[in-house]
């Protein structure tokens, strides 16, 4: 019924720049927040950044700084802007939402991933 569908990784330089977007496709009746996480190997998933349907956003310290998400509400998308790239950025980044669905239930869904990697 909800889908995410995630695009932009790839391989870059330490110092360069990505910028992911998700798309939510389905039904609903709100989107309450919407987030990114990564996933190194050998790691926990781990949350990365976040935004509210009132646009309050929230960070990683390890990212503060150097990503900045946004969303673009006509499209049902959100992005994840990166710069600064590190090394240690390195992993495989999940899109999440939570939604509120028209039984007012609320369920969290996850995108596919998508592999970024910051060579040095």
């Amino acid at each position: 019924q909800v889908q995410l569908v995630e695009s932009g990784g790839g391989l870059v330089q330490a110092g360069g720049s990505l910028r992911l977007s998700c798309s939510v496709s389905g039904s609903w009746f709100s989107i309450n927040y919407m987030g990114w996480y990564r996933q190194a190997p050998e790691k926990q998933r781990e949350p990365v950044a976040s935004i509210t349907s009132s646009d309050m956003t929230n960070y990683a310290d390890s990212v503060k700084g150097r990503f900045t998400i946004s969303r673009d509400n006509a499209k049902n998308t959100v992005y994840l802007q990166m710069n600064s790239l590190k090394p240690e950025d390195t992993a495989v980044y999940y899109c999440n939402a939570d939604v509120t669905r028209y039984s007012r239930s609320s369920s969290q869904y996850w995108g596919q991933g998508t592999q970024v990697t910051v060579s040095s």
